[in-house]
């Protein structure tokens, strides 16, 4: 009887949690129904990411195969998008993910768009089965066993207010264009991250480094993940003692090589300590209190990862790898500079643009932007500047029938219809050798004929003698010898533009810059102001202020807050009529008269422990202690007055209750969230003044 009791409470627990979920979906739809577009506030509840993500899903369930059309437009304007060349075809290049800030909102892809050279076309690729959109993202090649591979990244609200990362890990099939998911073990894999870099070596995909955004700060990150594309695991190799590695940063250089891999440069944000300042102390003092604030570092340190195979006996073990310090590249351009990207290309790195930061008070930040384009050679550790180079022009001849160098005299177009015949003549050799049939011969020469149709088709592109406009965070890929430059960010007081445009460069005559497409990009919008906005702004700055302040100032605040209390509970009029009236009965009472009424107390987030969800709500807790406080009359107190020690304890009192009361929810809901590869979910409210938003101004 007692199993069947306790089989009961367990199933009636059970709809409970279901009805109260179901019902907090049907509010959030309600509400996300009544939303206007023109709503100003970015409070954390104004965006359900959950529900934009499943939006999203339900719009790719619609397509039962992959579908690939010709796009009527090129790629619109996004930043931290990645850029690929096909290492199956070399006629073509991928285009997936990204994001764009008008200044106003965010707007995050997970289109993917394949490149065809010959024709000059963008095709766009619709799927059943591919990644959520995504900005910060990395993917490199398979290696030996083919594919492009895909991991993390991050994504936003419109207004970017909450944000989180992806730990999700992708294959994508460059023939068929079909997207797989590659599951790992829970704990195996790297945790979620933006700004990571990958690479190849054998069978192994390479990951290292990246950033994770916390409710109070950016933390970089240093961890290095191999995964075995034939044995299909994850392993994080263990470094030999006392051996050094490298820095936490993002935004680095990371290229494949022979032995491993080669790394160059990054980008970080490192803790140092302001303030006190100068050699007296009347210098000190009016420089004010010290203060540990954090400063942008451009990393320019170059390493090597040497990495062994595991012994044949044992193939599924983990490949060793040592770290190995380089000196300094020679030649290193200068400033030092961050987002100047870099593509692999014949054991070297082709750079492209970059920004160099100046800091000149806490209000702004002057930014020098680059276009210059130059090679890191990997074996000397060397870097070369590439310049354009002008065609010559060929002399002219008195008679240009005599000309036999071009083709373009008698001579030289009979001699271009020969050697056209005789190419004729040796496929059909080749396909009568191998069993082939004339049908085979004339099949070959109509796809030929195709192909020249093609190029006489391509319109001619203007061609620069100069680089792109300056930039940061191109997306570069080299294909066929010739690097292309897609996209890229440059800034400009307050306002940010993504450019939208594709340039080719050919690397060994470098004879000018083709300019495939150009689109003006003149959207930005920027923040809307009012005078009620302003006043919304300031409140929620002091709200963030409070929480970040350190327990001596909380301490401070604990203590108004006590007194406060005690003015309340000394002004409060005795009642014998309420004295009866308990907290229990006032919360039954409520149950019953008022069952729909909104809870607005603070929610515990997925992956939120209870420590971290006290840390961050603890203010709020202690507010609401005060409220009731003041709702209640003197006698149930007597003549004692609230310590602080009593109004934190009670404040974690009902913390506590509440993290536990909403566990089962939450836990669905870290669940459904580990199933879709996403991280902790932050809210840019709780970070502190040093924090940066999910994409804008960094510089990854």
């Amino acid at each position: 009887m007692a199993k069947k009791d306790k089989k009961t409470k367990d199933a009636e627990k059970k709809a409970r949690v279901a009805q109260k979920t179901a019902k907090k979906s049907a509010k959030s739809e309600k509400k996300a129904k009544g939303k206007k577009n023109d709503d100003d506030s970015d409070a954390e509840g104004d965006v359900d990411l959950d529900a934009v993500l499943a939006e999203y899903a339900r719009a790719q369930e619609q397509f039962l195969k992959v579908t690939e059309t010709v796009s009527p437009d090129p790629p619109s304007a996004r930043s931290s998008a990645t850029f690929a060349a096909s290492p199956s075809n070399l006629n073509e290049l991928f285009l997936f993910g990204g994001e764009h800030y008008n200044g106003a909102l965010a707007r995050f892809y997970n289109d993917l768009f394949v490149y065809n050279i010959n024709r000059d076309e963008w095709r766009i690729v619709q799927s059943p089965n591919s990644p959520l959109p995504r900005s910060g993202h990395a993917w490199t090649r398979g290696g030996n066993t083919g594919g492009i591979y895909l991991f993390g990244g991050e994504f936003s609200s419109p207004k970017q207010g909450t944000f989180y990362h992806y730990n999700d890990f992708w294959r994508l099939e460059p023939s068929t264009r079909e997207w797989t998911k590659v599951e790992s073990p829970k704990g195996k894999g790297p945790p979620a991250r933006s700004g990571h870099r990958m690479t190849y070596w054998k069978q192994y995909i390479i990951l290292f480094g990246g950033f994770q955004d916390t409710s109070s700060t950016t933390k970089y990150l240093s961890d290095l993940f191999i995964y075995d594309t034939v044995n299909y695991v994850w392993h994080t190799p263990t470094l030999p003692p006392a051996s050094q590695k490298p820095d936490p940063r993002s935004s680095f250089t990371l290229l494949p090589h022979e032995q491993g891999a080669v790394m160059y440069g990054g980008y970080s944000r490192v803790k140092v300590t302001a303030g006190k300042a100068g050699n007296t102390r009347q210098q000190q003092k009016n420089a004010g209190p010290q203060r540990d604030v954090l400063k942008p570092l451009v990393h320019t340190d170059a390493w090597y990862l040497r990495m062994t195979q595991p012994p044949e006996g044992n193939p599924s073990a983990a490949p060793s790898v040592r770290w190995e310090r380089r000196k300094k590249p020679a030649n290193v351009p200068q400033p030092p500079r961050a987002g100047a990207t870099m593509a692999h290309h014949k054991g070297r790195g082709i750079q492209f643009g970059g920004v160099h930061d100046v800091e000149e008070s806490e209000e702004g930040i002057e930014s020098e932007f680059f276009n210059g384009l130059g090679v890191w050679n990997i074996e000397r550790n060397r870097y070369f500047p590439l310049s354009l180079r002008k065609a010559r022009q060929a002399k002219k001849t008195a008679n240009p029938a005599d000309d036999r160098r071009g083709g373009g005299g008698a001579r030289g177009g009979r001699g271009k219809k020969d050697e056209e015949d005789l190419l004729a003549n040796l496929r059909a050799l080749e396909l009568k050798a191998g069993g082939g049939s004339l049908d085979d011969t004339t099949e070959l020469d109509t796809k030929l004929n195709q192909e020249d149709e093609d190029e006489d088709k391509k319109v001619e592109k203007p061609v620069l003698w100069e680089m792109p406009h300056p930039r940061f965070n191109a997306q570069l890929a080299v294909q066929d010898d010739v690097l292309y430059v897609f996209g890229g960010t440059f800034e400009k007081a307050d306002r940010e533009f993504t450019f939208s445009d594709l340039y080719a460069v050919d690397l060994g005559k470098l004879d000018g810059v083709k300019e495939l497409f150009r689109r003006e990009v003149d959207d930005w919008i920027g923040e809307e102001s009012s005078s009620e906005d302003d006043d919304e702004d300031e409140d929620d700055d002091e709200g963030s202020d409070e929480e970040e302040q350190s327990e001596e100032d909380n301490d401070g605040h604990s203590k108004k807050r006590a007194q406060r209390v005690a003015n309340l509970q000394s002004e409060r009029p005795s009642s014998p009529a309420s004295t009866a009236f308990t907290e229990e009965d006032s919360v039954a009472d409520t149950e019953i008269t008022e069952p729909d009424k909104e809870d607005n107390t603070p929610h515990p987030r997925p992956f939120e422990s209870l420590r971290d969800f006290f840390q961050r709500t603890g203010n709020a807790w202690q507010e609401i202690v005060i409220e009731e406080v003041s709702r209640k009359p003197k006698s149930q107190f007597g003549e004692e007055r609230q310590s602080i020690k009593d109004l934190r304890k009670t404040a974690f009192e009902k913390a506590d209750e509440k993290w536990w009361d909403c566990r089962e929810e939450i836990q669905a809901l870290e669940d459904e969230q580990e199933e879709a590869g996403i991280g902790e979910v932050v809210s840019l409210a709780d970070k502190g003044p040093g924090g940066t938003t999910g994409g804008v101004g960094r510089r990854r």
